[in-house]
């Protein structure tokens, strides 16, 4: 079978591998389309250290059920459009023991600690799949990116009396601003660029801030009557976006970090204790984020195309992670299809 392979920095080959058999309490997947996330473009740039090379990336799935094993369910079925939860988790360290195993300290997600879904076929346990005749495989391969930003309002514990500020409208912070929508927030979208800007309004954001030609605090002061937000999602990943979200949080906030910073961050600490902030991270997502999804998108499926920036061949790989690495603030989701 076809399978798109990174091979070291810059270095991206489509490569051939066996079809994986079917074992027992598994389910062979046939792959459809796979996003194009992040982390696969900083495996690509040599600049994510948790990856381990070669390794085919790849963890946002849209597929159709091929093969159904031994001891399956009958609820999952030859057919039936489906995707897949690309996380591990050990069942024994703290965070499985504290019912979280979204944030296992030995995950391997697909695509990163392991070979990932950029292939014809894969085999996965039967309790990862998440299958739904509503949705096309298309749409399945937006459900785990925009799951991540579900859990990070979760971690927020977001409520209708809450204003929140969401830090960057990439896929998983549109994940964020469509959840705090949900649950009734009013919500607060920041970014560097103004088409990403317009549509996480769309989606129902409530307030757009340019933060690179507009005066952030005043605009938040003028929103909030001078309190700050309730809550702030930083979706990023910067020094100056995790400065920006505990300055301008209100006292008793919270700041949910999603973004991983690629260097040192400085803080006025004293902000930490005079605000009395809760700053929590956010990693993955819960299959109940999943699901969550899932009946969202059900339910507004026309959004969601807008969040699709273009589907390619495998064989166009590299061309367009090299297209994306030059234009990153432009691009949402990038589709293979195989």
């Amino acid at each position: 079978m076809k399978a798109i392979s990174i091979l070291g920095e810059r270095n991206v080959a489509l490569t051939e591998r066996e079809r994986p058999q079917v074992g027992n309490g598994e389910v062979l997947i046939k792959i459809a389309y796979v996003g194009f996330c992040g982390s696969d473009l900083n495996t690509y740039l040599g600049k994510n250290p948790m990856v381990k090379l070669p390794v085919i990336p790849g963890h946002e799935i849209g597929a159709i059920v091929e093969e159904i094993g031994a001891n399956v369910p009958d609820t999952i079925r030859k057919g039936m459009p489906c995707t897949v939860n690309p996380y591990t988790s050990c069942g024994h360290c703290p965070s499985c023991r504290n019912g979280r195993p979204n944030a296992c300290q030995f995950n391997q997600t697909f695509g990163v600690q392991r070979d990932g879904a950029m292939c014809e076929y894969i085999a996965v346990p039967w309790q990862k799949v998440l299958v739904d005749n509503t949705l096309t495989p298309r749409q399945f391969a937006l459900v785990e990116p925009m799951s991540v930003g579900f859990h990070a309002v979760s971690r927020a514990q977001v409520t209708d009396l809450d204003v929140v500020m969401v830090i960057g409208c990439g896929m998983i912070g549109v994940g964020a601003i469509v959840r705090a929508v949900l649950r009734g927030a009013r919500v607060v979208a920041v970014d560097v660029d103004d088409e990403k800007l317009m549509l996480a309004r769309q989606l129902g954001a409530h307030y757009a801030i340019n933060s690179a030609t507009e005066d952030v605090h005043a605009r938040l002061q003028e929103i909030t009557e001078n309190a700050g937000p309730d809550v702030v999602i930083e979706a990023v990943g910067a020094p100056v976006t995790y400065q920006l979200a505990i300055n301008e949080v209100a006292f008793t906030g919270r700041v949910i970090c999603i973004g991983y910073a690629k260097s040192d961050v400085s803080f006025e600490t004293k902000y930490f204790v005079m605000k009395e902030l809760d700053i929590r991270g956010s990693r993955n997502a819960m299959p109940e984020d999943f699901r969550a999804v899932i009946e969202y998108m059900k339910r507004d499926a026309a959004n969601i195309e807008r969040l699709i920036s273009g589907v390619y061949a495998p064989e166009q790989a590299k061309e367009v992670l090299d297209t994306w690495a030059a234009n990153s603030g432009k691009v949402f989701r990038i589709l293979i299809k195989f």
